[in-house]
Order: structure tokens, then C-alpha cells, then sequence
């Protein structure tokens, strides 16, 4: 079950689950996350409403994420479920989580004084330099990475000096490990906008300023991952006293419709994927 955020996902990955005697395995990078759980729209237990779910929490906030470590986690997860004769549900936006789980993807390895120099000019220059220069060595990658994401810009780069070929192509066919049936939900972009901009003043009415003071005292501003989720990074912005909370709240709003933008045309070169909404060109009823 994959798309944009705020279509709606999780609560029908939920309807699924309970209709097919299955289980959730999260797809969500920021859901990984122990706390972080207002500001990823994270299921409450009521609302799982009794459904196993699979990799959430599973990380501290100063973990560095890793796709290679989740891939791990997530095919475990599902040989798990698989194994009791259930169905595994995977849910979530992140569009290379889901490829790592589907796909064969072999990750390369690192070189530590690459990344260490990588990491060094990222602090030095800031996230969005390092993105242009990925996007003239490797359009597709900066497509799909969010140029404020400095840890995803900085591996792309390593892979690129490590291997001499573009980040990108080291994804494979779109051809599955597994016999999966892939769900993609969207909506028109006004629906959407007003969705997430709902979904956002709702954050920070629930307590999101707070969720971030809270883990802000258990290394938050050490994640290198944790720290740039959308929202976090405006809320820490804003307690750093650069920005007022109204200001956070609606830079929140506009980073997470660039970020939508950059899912659906994720997910959309994927031929694999039924969709469900805006532009289907099948229906539920079909799948």
C-alpha cells in the first residue's frame, strides 16, 4: 500500500490487514522512529485496532538510518508473518524503503573517508549545494531525494565515487522478490494540499511542539536522520528561535506538499502499481 502522504494509507493498510487475517509491516522511514509519533501521523493502538504492526520504534532518534538495515528488518518481518500462514500488509510512503523490501536491491558498501569528506563539506555548505551537484551527476536521484536531506544526498554521492556509475542505477527491473500485489492511493492535488495542511494544524494542536522538546532531550538534534523530518526540522528551527511557530507550522505545510509531489512521481514510474484515486485507470473492485 503505497502513495503520497496524507491519502490515507495506514487506516485502510488496517481494513486490509483485518479483512485478510494479516499483518502490518511499516514502510514509513520516519515511523521507524521510537516518539516520533505525532509528527509521522503514527497509528494509535486504538487505531490499529488490534492488527499486529511491524517496525515501528524500532530505532532511537540519534540512529542513523540506513536502507540496507531496514531491508534486513522488513524481509525478516515479512518471512515472519508469511511463515504463520498470514498476509503481510506493507504500508508506507517511503518510496526506496518499499523497493528495498520488494525488489533485489544490493546495497554497496561505504568507504569511510568518502563519506567522512562528504559529511564534512555537507556541514560546511549545507544540504542544497551538495543537491545540485548530485542533480548534474545524477538527475534521477536528486528527483527523488528532498534537497534538504543531506544524509540521503550524502550516500548518493558516496555510491556515485565508490562505483563511477549514477546512484540511481543501482536500482534494479522493477521486478519483485516476492508475489506482491501493489495498491497506490492518491487524490487530486487541491483535495490533497487541504489534507495535509489539515493534517498539519492538527499535529501542532495534538502536541507536536511538545513530542519535540521531549525527544530533543533524548539526542534529537544528534540524528542526523531523526532531526530533518518534516516538522521536527521546523519545530527544532523554531525553539532554536529562528522562526516563530506559526512560521513553522506553515513552512511544515510547504515542504510536505513538495514532498508529496516528489512521491507520487516516485511511485508513478513504478508500472507495477494499481492505483486508486487520482488518475487510476482501474479500481478497487478490479484488484
Amino acid at each position: 500500500m503505497v502513495g503520497p502522504t496524507a491519502t490515507g494509507k495506514s487506516a485502510l493498510a488496517v481494513e486490509l490487514a483485518l479483512a485478510l487475517d494479516g499483518e502490518v509491516v511499516n514502510a514509513d522511514s520516519m515511523q521507524l522512529y521510537a516518539g516520533m509519533d505525532i509528527g509521522t501521523a503514527k497509528l494509535t493502538e486504538d487505531e490499529r485496532r488490534g492488527v499486529p504492526h511491524h517496525l515501528l520504534d524500532l530505532w532511537p532518534v540519534t540512529h542513523a538510518a540506513s536502507v540496507a538495515e531496514y531491508q534486513q528488518h522488513a524481509r525478516a518481518a515479512v518471512a515472519d508473518i508469511t511463515a504463520r500462514a498470514k498476509v503481510a500488509v506493507v504500508v508506507g510512503g517511503s518510496g526506496l524503503y518499499v523497493r528495498a523490501l520488494l525488489d533485489p536491491i544490493e546495497f554497496p558498501g561505504t568507504d569511510q573517508q568518502v563519506r567522512a569528506a562528504l559529511e564534512a563539506e555537507l556541514d560546511e555548505v549545507g544540504p542544497h549545494a551538495l543537491h545540485h551537484r548530485l542533480a548534474v551527476q545524477d538527475p534521477a536521484a536528486a528527483a527523488a531525494i528532498l534537497p534538504g536531506n543531506g544524509r540521503r544526498i550524502v550516500r548518493a554521492l558516496e555510491v556515485i565515487a565508490l562505483t563511477g556509475r549514477p546512484f540511481s542505477a543501482g536500482l534494479p527491473a522493477y521486478e519483485s522478490v516476492y508475489d506482491a500485489v501493489q495498491v497506490g492511493l492518491d487524490v487530486e492535488d487541491e483535495t490533497l494540499d487541504a489534507r495535509v495542511d489539515a493534517r498539519v494544524d492538527e499535529m501542532f494542536v495534538n502536541g507536536l511542539v511538545d513530542e519535540v522538546r521531549r525527544l530533543e532531550a533524548h539526542g534529537l538534534r544528534d540524528g542526523r536522520t531523526a532531526a530533518r523530518a518534516l516538522g521536527y526540522q521546523q519545530v527544532l528551527a523554531m525553539l532554536d528561535g529562528t522562526c516563530t511557530e506559526a512560521e513553522a507550522r506553515e513552512e511544515t505545510k510547504r515542504a510536505t506538499r513538495r514532498f508529496v509531489r516528489r512521491q507520487r512521481s516516485w511511485f508513478r514510474r513504478d508500472p507495477r502499481i494499481h492505483w486508486v484515486g487520482r488518475g487510476a485507470s482501474r479500481t478497487a473492485a478490479h484488484i
